[in-house]
C-alpha cells in the first residue's frame, strides 16, 4: 500500500488537499490532508466517493463508435485517431479550421489543459465560446467596484464577529468552510443567513432572511439606506478610499423600508435588524453564493450587496472581507477571470467565438462557415448549458462529433466517437482554488485503466497525424511519458522559485504573493485606486448604470413558479450522480415545492408530475420542502435528461447584464398532475 498528495480538480469552491491510498494500482482509500489549513478535515461525499468513480464498472475504457441511435460498439484507437484526423482535414479543407467547435468546459482544472488550447492553434483555429455558466458577473462587479478577486484566507473567517451568508449553503457546496464559520460563533460572533431557502446551513445562523429570489439588489439598497440613515459608516474609510458615496447615498434614498418590504418580502421590522447588525457589529464577512448573480440582474445584484462591506468599511481588515472569489492561487494566469471570458482577449486563431450562455442559439444561427464537427472535451454540455432541445439539435445538425468522456453522459449520447477520459488519479497535473489560497499538485498515482490515454496524449498522436509541424509540437505539446509531463510543469514553476514540484508531491504549497489580508494596504487596482462605488467602467464596457441598482426581473404571467437550479451536496454539476454511492441518497430526481403550492394544484407529497413551460416538458416526482418561500420551487443542478427531469430542459439560453453569465434562474415554470387514463 502507497499513499499519495494529491487535490480534487474538480470546479468546486473547497478544492481539497487529499492523501490517496493505492494498493496493486487501484485506488482504495481517500483521506484528509492537514497541511491544507483550509479544509484540514477532508473531502465530502463526493471526494470519498472517488474511489467508486475511479473503480466503477460504468467507465469507458475503449474508443467507441456509434452504430445506432444510443447503441456503441468498441474500436481500435488507430480507427478512432484516423477517422478523426480525416474529418478534421476535410473541414478544414472544404470550410476552414473555423468549422470546427472546440468546447471545453470545467470537468478538470489543470494547467495541462493549455495543451489542447495549444493544439487548436496548431490546427489554425476554431470557433470556441466566450464567458461563462457560473460566476462572471459576480466576478465583474467586484473587479469594476475593487479592482481584483481576492479575499481574506479561509481560517479568517473565525476572527468576524458578524458572519452574513447570502445565497449560499456551504453545509452542503463548502463544507470546510463551516468550521471556520462555528469557530467565530463560539467566540460570540452572529451568523446570518439570507436565501430564499431553509437549508442545512440556515439551521446553525442565529437568524435567517427569506428574501424573494431575484431580489436581493433592492434588499441592499434598503439595508445601505438604513445604515446611513442611522450613521452607522464608516467615515474615515469612505473619505479615504472610496469614489462615489455621495452619489450612491442620493441612490438608496428611493429604497424606504416599505417599499423594500413589499419588493422582497421580508417584514420593515426585520429589514431593521439586519441593518442594525450589519451597521453595528464589527468586523464583518460578506460571504455570497454564487446564485444570486445567475439571474439577469446578477451583476449589479453582487455590486449592491459589496456596497454594504464598502460603506462600513469591512475590507482589508482582519475577520472583515468581501468573501466571494479569491484567485490568490492563479499565479500562472497571464489574464485573470473574469477579464479571460471576455471576446477580444483570444489569440487571433480563435476569433470565432459564440456565447456559452446561448450556445445552442448560437450554434444553430452560425454561418460562413457553419458548425461541420464538434469536439467536446471537459464538459457536459447537453446537461450544463442552458436550453437542452436547442444544443441537441445544434449538436445533430453538426456533420460529426467527438466527445472525450469517462461515463455515458447526455452528451457523450450525442457523439459519432467517444474517446475515453482520463481520471483524475492517471497523469499529473498543478491545479489552484477560487477558495483557498494554495497551489496544488494532483498526482498520478496509477497507470491508466484499460485503454485511456489523457489529452495530451490523444493530441500527440493527431498532432503526428495531421503532419503539424514537429518543432512547434514539441514546444507546447508534450511526450506521452510521466517525465515530459513533469517537465512540461517545471517550466510553469520556473518564475515561482519559492514552488518546485518535488514540494508540491508532499503537500499544497503558498506562493510568495498571498496577502492573509487583501486590500490591507488600501490599494485598489482600479482607475482611481478607489474602491468605485460609481464606476464609468460600468457604463462603458456594459451599458449599465454606473452606480449599483436594483433591476427588477422581467415580469411573468404565463408561469406561476419560479425555478431555481442550486448545487447539491451529491453533485459536481453534472459529475457524481452517476455513482451507487450517490444513488443512495438522490436515487432520482425530485422537484422541491412548498406544500401550499402543490396542494393548491391537487398533488401529494412524492407524486409523479409534469414540470413544463415553453421550453420542454418532463416527468418529475414533487417532494414537499417547508423550507422554501412560497412561489419557488427547486430542481438541484447537474441532473441528466436521459434519466428524467433536468434543470436545462426548462431554461432559456439568456447572459447576465455584466461579465457574459448565465442567467439559469430566470426561470418560470408550472406543474400539473399526470391524467391517468
Amino acid at each position: 500500500m502507497k499513499e499519495f498528495s494529491s487535490a480534487c480538480p474538480r470546479n468546486c469552491y473547497s478544492t481539497c488537499s487529499i492523501k490517496v491510498r493505492v494498493e496493486n494500482n487501484t485506488v482504495t482509500g481517500i483521506e484528509p490532508h492537514a497541511e491544507n489549513r483550509a479544509t484540514p478535515e477532508g473531502p465530502c461525499i463526493k471526494g470519498l466517493a472517488y474511489v467508486e468513480r475511479a473503480n466503477s464498472k460504468d467507465r469507458i475504457l475503449y474508443p467507441q463508435k456509434r452504430v445506432a441511435d444510443g447503441k456503441y460498439k468498441r474500436i481500435t484507437w488507430d480507427e478512432a485517431l484516423d477517422t478523426i484526423t480525416e474529418k478534421l482535414k476535410n473541414c478544414k479543407d472544404q470550410f476552414g479550421p473555423h468549422s470546427v467547435l472546440y468546447f471545453a468546459s470545467s470537468g478538470m482544472s489543470g494547467l495541462l489543459n493549455g495543451v489542447s488550447t495549444s493544439f487548436w492553434k496548431m490546427f489554425g483555429g476554431a470557433t470556441t465560446t466566450y464567458g461563462n455558466l457560473c460566476w462572471p458577473a459576480g466576478l465583474e462587479a467586484a473587479r469594476l467596484t475593487m479592482g481584483a478577486n481576492k479575499h481574506n484566507a479561509p481560517w479568517d473567517l473565525e476572527h468576524a464577529k458578524l458572519i452574513v451568508l447570502w445565497g449560499k449553503n456551504p453545509a452542503e457546496t463548502n463544507i470546510q468552510e463551516m468550521m471556520p464559520i462555528e469557530k467565530a460563533q463560539e467566540r460570540g460572533a452572529q451568523f446570518v443567513v439570507i436565501d430564499p431557502r431553509r437549508t442545512p446551513s440556515t439551521e446553525r445562523a442565529n437568524s435567517l432572511f427569506q428574501v424573494k429570489s431575484g431580489t436581493d439588489a433592492a434588499l441592499a439598497l434598503g439595508l445601505a439606506r438604513e445604515i446611513i440613515k442611522n450613521d452607522w459608516i464608516d467615515h474615515d474609510f469612505i473619505a479615504k478610499y472610496v469614489l462615489g458615496f455621495e452619489q450612491f447615498k442620493d441612490r438608496v434614498e428611493e429604497y424606504r423600508l416599505e417599499k423594500v418590504s413589499e419588493i422582497c418580502r421580508i417584514s420593515v421590522d426585520a429589514i431593521k435588524d439586519l441593518a442594525k447588525q450589519i451597521g453595528t457589529i464589527k468586523p464583518m464577512t460578506l460571504i455570497p453564493g454564487y446564485g444570486m448573480q445567475r439571474y439577469e440582474n446578477g451583476g449589479q445584484t453582487t455590486r449592491c450587496l459589496l456596497a454594504l462591506s464598502v460603506i462600513t468599511g469591512n475590507v482589508g481588515k482582519q475577520g472583515a472581507c468581501w468573501h466571494y472569489a479569491n484567485l490568490q492561487s492563479y499565479v500562472f494566469d497571464d489574464l485573470k477571470e473574469p477579464e479571460s471570458y471576455f471576446p477580444g482577449c483570444e489569440h487571433p486563431s480563435f476569433r470565432r467565438k459564440i456565447s456559452v450562455a446561448k450556445l445552442g442559439e448560437d450554434l444553430l444561427n452560425i454561418v460562413d462557415p457553419e458548425i461541420k464537427m464538434i469536439w467536446v472535451e471537459r464538459g457536459n454540455p447537453l446537461a450544463q448549458n442552458p436550453d437542452t432541445n436547442a444544443i441537441r439539435k445544434a449538436f445533430r445538425k453538426a456533420d460529426f462529433r467527438v466527445v472525450v468522456e469517462q461515463f455515458m453522459t447526455d452528451t457523450a449520447y450525442e457523439a459519432d466517437i467517444i474517446l475515453p477520459a482520463k481520471n483524475m488519479f492517471e497523469q499529473s497535473d498543478i491545479i489552484g482554488s477560487y477558495w483557498n489560497p494554495y497551489v496544488q499538485l494532483k498526482q498520478k498515482v496509477l497507470e491508466p485503466a484499460g485503454e485511456v490515454k489523457p489529452e495530451t496524449e490523444i493530441y500527440h498522436l493527431l498532432a503526428q497525424r495531421l503532419g503539424m509541424d514537429q518543432t512547434e509540437v514539441s514546444q507546447h505539446i508534450p511526450e506521452p511519458t510521466d517525465e515530459a509531463i513533469e517537465k512540461y510543469l517545471e517550466g510553469f514553476l520556473d518564475k515561482f522559485p519559492e514552488l518546485s514540484l518535488a514540494a508540491l508531491k508532499e503537500g499544497p504549497q503558498l506562493a510568495n504573493s498571498f496577502e492573509e489580508i487583501p486590500f490591507a494596504d488600501h490599494k485598489f487596482p482600479t482607475a482611481s485606486g478607489k474602491i468605485e462605488l460609481y464606476s464609468e467602467q460600468a457604463k462603458e464596457l456594459w451599458g449599465i448604470d454606473p452606480l449599483p441598482d436594483y433591476v427588477p426581473l422581467p415580469e411573468q404571467t404565463d408561469f406561476p413558479l419560479q425555478m431555481i437550479s442550486p448545487n447539491s451536496k451529491n453533485r459536481i454539476h453534472s459529475q457524481f450522480g452517476n455513482l451507487e454511492v450517490i444513488k443512495q441518497f438522490e436515487p432520482e430526481a425530485y422537484l422541491f415545492v412548498h406544500p401550499l403550492d402543490a396542494e393548491a394544484k391537487g398533488i401529494v407529497n412524492m407524486e409523479l408530475v409534469e414540470l413544463f413551460n415553453h421550453q420542454a416538458k418532463a416527468e418529475v416526482k414533487v417532494q414537499f420542502d417547508l423550507g422554501l418561500r412560497r412561489g419557488n420551487v427547486v430542481l438541484t443542478n447537474g441532473h441528466w435528461a436521459i434519466n428524467g427531469a433536468a434543470p436545462n430542459l426548462f431554461t432559456e439560453g439568456r447572459e447576465t447584464d455584466i461579465g457574459h453569465g448565465t442567467a439559469f434562474h430566470n426561470t418560470w415554470v408550472d406543474i400539473r398532475r399526470i391524467k391517468n387514463d
